[in-house]
């Protein structure tokens, strides 16, 4: 859904004690898969040895999570400048091939994506960022021995999903906590909850309210219902949250954001007290009235991503559209892949997959900030631990990262979230 931009907003970092996992969305699509720099020579996925490295990407170029695209499709860019520039992988610069996987309401795309790219022999691949999604390609890549790393995905039961999955977002679990303690902390006493049926939604949704509730917060509409992602008429929705006469309302949707606030507006519902998750805390500078939103709240897992990053990655000449969500999520997921296979000496996926861990840290090596930087090391024979744009912890044994971030963005008088603050913890074990 570990950051959108607004200059503060990344994800807001209060950084969570327990939260990677679902961020990811589920994305409507309808473009058909695109590539970009395809390469025939590729990584076996049985494990021979290999120093072509084919890096797959899978983007949300179309549907509900297009506005996620950007920034992780100009951090792709700048990864591979990057490692090129320090020559490559074992010598070779690497090549890509990408393809738009739309949103889990196209689960045909999601498929026909993922094929377009495996047919490549890819040495690995980055995303889905929606958990969705990644729901529904992953058995076809992991099965392959082709290591997978989700940016946004941060549903909690993915964590431990499979050898091969690997995210550097935290679980919902962790998003979840921070924004319960969040809305509990702000004397909220009565919450109502607009939640899509996704399974991203609900088990974030179910988070909240479980760490709410015990913090002494009333659950007064939608603890259990949801509406359908596809829905587009949401009066009736937002005279039911009315008429429950709440403090504050959560809103945990994706592009239905939209049309849905205008509803509770119309309806009458304090647009002032509102909350958001990672996969809407976005600019509604254009969608709303000026204020309307002013004071309202959002988090997001993952770091606030520097101005320095924000410039490079504009640098690639990709149009961020005012988002940076993710973009340091999908760099540092492609850097450590690269170091995998350098330090394994080979980007075959088995190489790759067996040596995510010890270069995220897990060996407590030598930190390194940069690919250049950590291939010095790695060729000095040195063990390392790669600390880029996230500073997420080692990858623990379920493949999460054992520690990461979740930011607060507070909504300014434009309708954009402003970075407030984040919170750093560990992320429990599966």
């Amino acid at each position: 859904m570990k950051k959108i931009n607004m200059k503060g907003m990344r994800k807001l970092s209060i950084t969570a004690t327990a939260m990677v996992a679902a961020a990811v969305m589920a994305l409507a699509g309808c473009g058909s898969s695109n590539s970009s720099s395809s390469s025939s020579s590729s990584a076996s996925t049985s494990g021979t040895k290999t120093s072509k490295f084919v890096l797959g990407g899978l983007w949300p170029e179309t549907g509900s999570l297009a506005y996620l695209a950007p920034p992780e499709l100009a951090a792709e860019k700048l990864a591979v400048k990057d490692i090129n520039d320090a020559g490559g992988v074992l010598g070779n610069k690497i090549t890509t091939v990408d393809a738009d996987t739309s949103d889990a309401d196209h689960a045909d795309q999601n498929t026909s994506a993922a094929q377009s790219v495996l047919s490549k022999n890819p040495s690995f691949i980055i995303g889905p960022a929606s958990s969705s999604v990644v729901k529904n390609t992953y058995k076809s890549i992991t099965s392959q021995n082709i290591p997978m790393l989700s940016m946004g995905a941060t549903s909690a039961g993915f964590s431990g999903l499979s050898d091969y999955f690997f995210r550097t977002v935290a679980p919902d679990t962790v998003q979840g906590a921070v924004m319960g303690n969040l809305i509990a902390q702000d004397g909220v006493q009565k919450l109502a909850i607009a939640v899509f049926n996704d399974e991203y939604g609900t088990g974030l949704r179910d988070t909240i309210a479980k760490t709410a509730s015990e913090a002494g917060v009333n659950i007064v509409y939608g603890e259990k219902d949801t509406f359908d992602p596809t829905e587009t008429n949401f009066s009736s929705i937002a005279t039911a949250i009315k008429a429950s006469n709440p403090d504050a309302t959560l809103v945990i949707a994706f592009d239905q954001t939209k049309p849905l606030l205008k509803a509770l507006a119309s309806a009458g519902v304090d647009m002032h007290k509102l909350y958001f998750v990672d996969g809407n805390t976005s600019d509604y500078s254009s969608e709303l009235d000026a204020g309307l939103l002013k004071g309202s709240k959002g988090t997001i897992p993952g770091v606030n991503p520097s101005d320095d990053f924000v410039k490079r990655l504009k640098s690639t000449g990709v149009d961020l559209k005012n988002t940076t969500t993710y973009g340091a999520e999908t760099y540092d997921g492609i850097i450590l892949a690269a170091l995998a296979a350098q330090k394994g000496g080979s980007a075959d996926g088995k190489t790759i997959q067996a040596n995510m861990a010890a270069v995220s840290g897990s060996t407590k090596g030598e930190k390194c900030d940069s690919y250049k930087a950590c291939v010095v090391l790695l060729k000095d024979g040195k063990e390392i631990q790669y600390k880029g744009q996230t500073s997420i912890g080692a990858f623990n044994d379920a493949h999460d990262p054992s520690s990461a971030s979740i930011g607060v963005y507070k909504y300014d008088a434009d309708n954009k979230p402003v970075f407030d603050h984040s919170q750093e913890g560990s992320v429990p074990k599966a």
